[in-house]
């Protein structure tokens, strides 16, 4: 198992509950690792609304999301735990010795003595754009999201969208392109500003170029693009194109959670209030993705129950040691791991 990552704890979702869970689990001594099928930490309040303000976290009257999600990577931080962002665990199986191997959708594999979903509302997955055969390309010449820039130099890219990650990927993988061109339905963004700047910037250049429209066919066999048709004010035109990246949103979906064998109660996880332990022992469920009677969806909750969560984990990964329940305040044990001491 040299291949495989052996850790105390995979926590399933790297948002604000998740995140809270590595630093309540580190003060115990557990070690985590944290999957997202995200290009980074934050779950929703970084990907859908990381400028919101949050008026309901203690201690700040005001925070925006991605201020929050950086309060809690500094908080984890000391206890480094792991981050594995653009995957998603396909796969969960109970071992014989009562731990877990996972894998992701892309091999990699964890063996863990405990199990954290705080996946939100289910796992992010991408809105496919209304084009007749695309599935025959997915994976090979259609991709929804970047994991390694370097798959993409020298290609021949089509960037279809009008939001941040469209204007973002654009202007990223633009220098390492071979071609490169935008398409939206119309001259107007849902992005940052400055990268619609930079945008018509390479626009003028000649580095690359903006077209107007839709695509209506994808041209190509055997899994490889090569080109494009789209429908745009000045008629119909082909874009050579080996590469295609559309980007048109995000969707919630419960995924392969629902094949894990829990019992699940309307796509959300029944738990107790006093381990928030799922049905099968040792796998947890903290945050919007659990239910139970009197559950608020609100990050406060998830906060105490990954607290609660922790207590708990220690007993299945420590079975033979005393958890002795220590304040941060007053512990200079704790405060040296937060290296505050």
């Amino acid at each position: 198992m040299s291949d495989v990552i052996q850790t105390d704890a995979v926590i399933v979702g790297g948002g604000p509950v998740g995140l809270f869970a590595v630093f309540e689990l580190g003060l115990l001594d557990i070690k985590c690792e944290v999957i997202d099928i995200l290009d980074r930490a934050g779950g929703q309040c970084a990907e859908l609304y990381p400028e919101k303000p949050i008026y309901d976290i203690p201690g700040y009257p005001v925070i925006s999301g991605q201020e929050l999600t950086d309060r809690l990577l500094e908080q984890a931080a000391p206890f480094n735990p792991g981050y594995h962002f653009n995957q998603m665990v396909e796969e969960l199986e109970k071992l014989e010795d009562g731990t877990f191997r996972l894998k992701t959708d892309d091999g990699t594999e964890f063996h863990a003595k405990v199990v954290v979903i705080a996946a939100g509302g289910g796992s992010f997955q991408p809105k496919k754009p209304p084009m007749p055969r695309i599935e025959d390309y997915e994976g090979t010449s259609v991709f929804y999201s970047v994991k390694k820039m370097e798959q993409f130099r020298g290609k021949d890219i089509l960037i279809v969208g009008g939001g941040d990650s469209a204007l973002d990927w654009t202007l990223n993988l633009q220098p390492i392109a071979n071609s490169m061109t935008l398409l939206h339905r119309r001259d107007a963004f849902r992005a940052s500003p400055d990268s619609v700047q930079r945008m018509h910037a390479l626009c003028a250049d000649g580095k690359m170029q903006f077209k107007m429209g839709q695509v209506t066919v994808l041209d190509g066999d055997n899994g490889q693009l090569t080109g494009a048709q789209i429908k745009g004010p000045d008629g119909e035109e082909t874009i050579a194109c080996n590469t295609m990246l559309p980007f048109f949103g995000l969707t919630m979906k419960l995924g392969p959670v629902a094949n894990w064998g829990l019992n699940l109660d309307e796509n959300l996880i029944p738990v107790d209030t006093e381990k928030f332990q799922t049905s099968e022992p040792g796998i947890f469920a903290i945050g919007d993705i659990n239910t139970y009677p009197g559950k608020l969806k609100l990050i406060l909750s998830g906060f105490h129950e990954a607290a609660l969560m922790a207590q708990v984990a220690f007993k299945i990964i420590h079975p033979d040691e005393r958890l002795v329940f220590q304040y941060t305040t007053s512990s200079t044990k704790l405060q040296k791991k937060l290296g505050v001491a």
